[in-house]
């Protein structure tokens, strides 16, 4: 009985199912944002964000520099203790959230979980002493439309406080589907938000 032998793919048909194969096997580069933690796609993200808020400080240095007697006047209407409050609040939920991810490198879900919670509690805890403050202004007549200085304040700690907003979704989102890549992508926008409120804060409230 003759046995035809199994006659190869084509060089052709070989060089596509190699391709095929490679492609589904290869992960996507993104070049230095690859060597981050959690998904890239965040990281494109974050960096877009602070692109944005890089802009609005800029915009408020330069006003400062051409109005700063004007500028001077309105950053005394500000409470400073909150800032330092609310500056406080968002670094300890940061540690929180450093400490999930520690916790789920290390396989614990569960104490994961409650730092990831901790954190958002530290995120509410910042929207509500923000909300007072805002309430104060507005008892003293201060709104967007006073002047320079209060129109940049409540743009840039408004889309700050939008970001908190954010984040404390992420956070959640992150702690129901706990994988260790969601948390560090989760967590790397919570630290963006600490970020900004740490050069903002200062910018804003302290330095004349």
């Amino acid at each position: 009985m003759n046995v035809l032998p199994t006659s190869p793919l084509p060089v052709t048909e070989q060089a596509v199912s190699g391709e095929a194969i490679a492609s589904e096997e290869a992960p996507a580069d993104w070049g230095a944002l690859s060597a981050l933690p959690g998904n890239p796609m965040m990281w494109v993200l974050i960096l877009s964000e602070l692109v944005v808020f890089g802009a609005f400080f800029a915009s408020f240095a330069f006003a400062r520099a051409l109005h700063p007697a004007a500028f001077n006047a309105s950053q005394a209407h500000l409470d400073r203790l909150l800032g330092g409050v609310n500056t406080m609040v968002l670094l300890t939920s940061g540690l929180a959230a450093a400490l999930a991810v520690r916790a789920r490198a290390d396989g614990k879900i569960r104490s994961c979980r409650l730092w990831l919670g901790g954190a958002a509690l530290g995120g509410f805890a910042f929207m509500a002493v923000k909300l007072v403050e805002y309430a104060d202004k507005a008892s003293q007549g201060i709104g967007i439309e006073t002047d320079t200085f209060f129109t940049l304040f409540y743009l840039m700690t408004g889309f700050h406080f939008l970001h908190v907003a954010l984040g404390i979704v992420f956070l959640g989102v992150v702690a129901w589907r706990c994988s260790l890549e969601n948390v560090e992508t989760g967590t790397a926008f919570w630290h963006m938000v600490d970020l900004i409120w740490v050069l903002l804060y200062p910018l804003v409230y302290l330095i004349r």
